[in-house]
C-alpha cells in the first residue's frame, strides 16, 4: 500500500519513540556491554543493537514489504520505501552519559528522504519532518536562523574516528575559527542537523558520514529552510560532505570552507 509522507512520518515517530525509551531505560546495563567497530574509539553498545532490532521488528509488522538499512545490521536500498535507521546516533555521548544523542528513523523513496523522526531519549524531544510539510520540534514549527554574516555565524562540525582523518579535520576547524563567530562539536550529526533547523547554530558541515547519520536530520534541516547538500552533490566541499546552512550565509560560508581546504583529499 502506498502511503503519503505524513503517513510514513507517523510510523517513524512511533518506532523512534519506542527505541528511544529502550535506549533510556537500558543504558545502565547496556554501557557494560560495549564493543568497537572501525577503531578503538568507534563504540557500539548492547542498546544500539537492541534498539535497532526493535525498530526492524516494528517496521516488519507495519510495513513488511519495505527495506531497512541500519547502522548495526546493514541492509540495502529497496525498490519502494527504505527505512534508514540509526538506533543511537552519538553512541560515545550515550556511553559517557552526555545527553546529546538520539534515535533517528527516516523513510526514503527513490533516493530521497520523505519523512524523518529524531527522538532524544533524555529530554524526550521529538523532531519531525515530512517532505513539503515543514519541520517541527514537539509540534512547534522550526525555522533556520538569519545570521548577518559568515563572521558572525556559529558553525557545528564533527570528526572521523580515524586518527589521520581527525587530524586533517581538526586543522580545517582551526582555520575556520578565524573566519566565524565560533564552532561547536556536539558528537551527533543527526542532532547537529536538527540544531541548524532550530536556529541553534547557523550551519553544519562534516565529511565521512553514512546515510543513517543524516537521512532524517537533513530532511528536518531542509524543511526548516536550510540549504542542504549531501554526499556526492558538492564535490568542491568533498565527495562525502554533508552541508546544511541558513540561506543568509550558505554561499559565502561554502566559499570559506573551500578556501580553507575543507574539501581536500583526506
Amino acid at each position: 500500500m502506498t502511503l503519503t509522507p505524513h503517513d510514513l512520518l507517523k510510523i517513524a515517530v512511533d518506532v523512534a519513540c519506542q527505541a528511544a525509551d529502550l535506549a533510556r531505560t537500558a543504558r545502565e546495563s547496556a554501557i557494560q556491554d560495549v564493543d568497537t567497530k572501525s577503531t578503538a574509539t568507534d563504540v557500539v553498545t548492547a542498546a544500539d543493537r537492541a534498539a535497532e532490532r526493535l525498530i526492524r521488528e516494528r517496521i516488519a509488522e507495519l510495513r513488511p514489504e519495505d527495506a531497512v538499512l541500519g547502522e548495526e545490521d546493514g541492509g540495502a536500498i529497496g525498490d519502494g520505501v527504505t527505512w534508514v535507521v540509526d538506533p543511537i546516533d552519538g553512541t560515545v555521548n550515550y556511553l559517557y552519559g552526555y545527553p546529546w544523542y538520539c534515535v533517528s528513523v527516516a523513510a526514503r523513496v527513490d533516493g530521497h528522504s520523505v519523512a524523518g523522526a529524531i527522538v532524544e531519549p533524555v529530554s524526550g524531544r521529538v523532531w519531525t519532518a515530512a517532505k513539503g510539510e515543514g519541520a517541527w520540534l514537539d509540534g512547534r514549527p522550526l525555522r533556520v536562523a538569519t545570521p548577518e554574516s559568515v563572521e558572525l555565524s556559529l558553525v557545528s562540525t564533527g570528526f572521523a574516528y580515524s586518527r589521520e582523518r581527525r587530524t586533517a579535520q581538526a586543522a580545517v576547524a582551526a582555520r575556520l575559527l578565524a573566519r566565524v563567530r565560533d564552532i561547536r562539536r556536539g558528537g551527533s550529526s543527526a542532532m547537529d542537523l536538527c540544531a541548524v533547523a532550530a536556529g541553534w547554530v547557523d550551519a553544519y558541515y562534516e565529511r565521512g558520514l553514512s546515510p543513517w547519520d543524516w537521512a532524517a536530520g537533513a530532511l528536518i534541516a531542509a524543511e526548516a529552510g536550510a540549504l542542504v547538500s549531501l554526499p556526492g552533490e558538492d564535490p568542491e566541499l568533498g565527495h562525502d560532505a554533508v552541508y546544511a546552512a541558513a540561506p543568509a550565509i550558505a554561499d559565502p560560508l561554502r566559499a570559506t570552507l573551500i578556501d580553507i581546504g575543507a574539501g581536500g583529499d583526506y
